[in-house]
């Protein structure tokens, strides 16, 4: 039987991860290890130093689901990926623990929801897609218009800064500077 390894984060760094660390340790933890970033980075020194530690037999313990990954295909992904290394997984919140046939099951349904919520936008990004050909729209980025992407170049060229250029034709700076890049145009000083 391994050891109950806890994962604390929070999202800015004011907030404080002591709450957690004591859920944790009052679980069991023997080793916590924390994060202070946004769950929108897929950085996290933490946790992959809590995954060099871990072992086979390990349990790797958060507060709640939400602090191990921002949707539910991360989650499953990091659950299938910690199930192929032999280390369980327990959510004290939502009392899910994988290491049980129960909690396994759980995360399985957690699996088919997604798989099923995945379907369900490709089928709606079908259907709007069609109903906007039907109407006579085309669906998706517009063409660039070659003449106003040309007469940025040449205001560009006339020493007229590439974000003017982009404002004064209504078209995109970014636009303007990958069409530089493309032509090899150097970016004034």
């Amino acid at each position: 039987m391994g050891g109950i390894l806890g994962y604390a984060r929070v999202s800015t760094g004011d907030q404080d991860v002591a709450g957690q660390r004591m859920r944790l340790e009052e679980a069991g933890a023997i080793r916590v290890f924390t994060d202070v970033m946004s769950g929108k980075s897929m950085e996290r020194p933490g946790l992959a130093e809590l995954l060099d530690y871990a072992r086979k037999g390990d349990t790797l313990a958060i507060v709640r689901l939400d602090r191990l990954g921002r949707s539910l295909g991360e989650l499953l992904t990091t659950v299938q990926m910690l199930r192929e290394r032999g280390i369980a997984l327990l959510s004290l919140e939502e009392k899910i623990d994988t290491s049980s046939a129960a909690g396994e099951l759980i995360f399985h349904v957690f699996g088919a929801i997604a798989h099923f919520e995945r379907r369900l936008i490709s089928e709606r990004t079908r259907d709007g897609i069609a109903a906007a050909r039907a109407k006579g729209k085309l669906p998706g980025r517009q063409p660039l218009d070659g003449d106003k992407v040309s007469a940025a170049l040449k205001l560009v060229a006339a020493s007229v800064p590439p974000a003017e250029a982009a404002r004064q034709l209504g078209i995109g700076r970014s636009t303007v500077y990958r069409e530089m890049k493309r032509l090899g145009i150097a970016r004034p000083a």
